[in-house]
């Protein structure tokens, strides 16, 4: 379906193009418009396969173990960063966080939406409401490091490792397996 919606998509919006530009002088509506919605058909017909497959309980069950993981290592990264923060001059720490972070972080934002579709918004409202706040610290201390201020990155790595912490026991309690 999503290949035929591409298909409409193309053929609609150039045939629509094309019917607009024959005649410089007069847009041929009777071609215009009737083009054009083929290619809005499209579109729609395209979202609504990739929201079809994005519940399927295949797709929700791997991108919800994807959660899980990236979670689990973002946990464990702030953990062991945080024990050897008093270890890492305070301007290498945002290096540091590039290097530990970046792509789990990207992992976890793409598989968000499965919490939602396997254990409702209020599930997903709560997790992703601890993983924000871990965010926003973890940004915090990239921030303190490149600024020198060493004082603000050992509070905000603690603020993080804490808010990233919840958010793992509550995907775990979510899913049965607890702490």
């Amino acid at each position: 379906m999503k290949l035929i919606g591409f298909l409409m998509v193309t053929v609609g919006f150039i045939a629509a193009a094309l019917a607009s530009v024959v005649d410089e002088n007069v847009v041929r509506w009777f071609w215009y418009v009737p083009a054009l919605i083929v290619g809005v058909a499209g579109v729609v017909a395209i979202k609504i396969d990739v929201a079809r497959q994005s519940k399927t309980e295949h797709h929700v069950a791997s991108r919800i173990e994807t959660v899980n993981s990236s979670l689990e290592r973002i946990a464990t990264n702030i953990k062991k960063l945080n024990a050897e923060k008093h270890s890492i001059n305070t301007y290498d720490m945002r290096h540091r966080i590039d290097e530990l972070f970046v792509d789990d972080l990207e992992i976890f934002v793409d598989a968000r939406e499965s919490i939602a579709h396997r254990y409702g918004l209020a599930a997903y409202g709560e997790v992703m409401s601890g993983f924000a706040a871990g965010e926003r610290y973890l940004n915090r201390v990239w921030s303190a490091s490149a600024d020198g201020y060493i004082d603000e990155v050992n509070a905000y790595l603690d603020n993080a490792q804490a808010q990233f912490v919840e958010s793992l026991a509550k995907i775990r309690d979510l899913a049965g397996t607890g702490p």
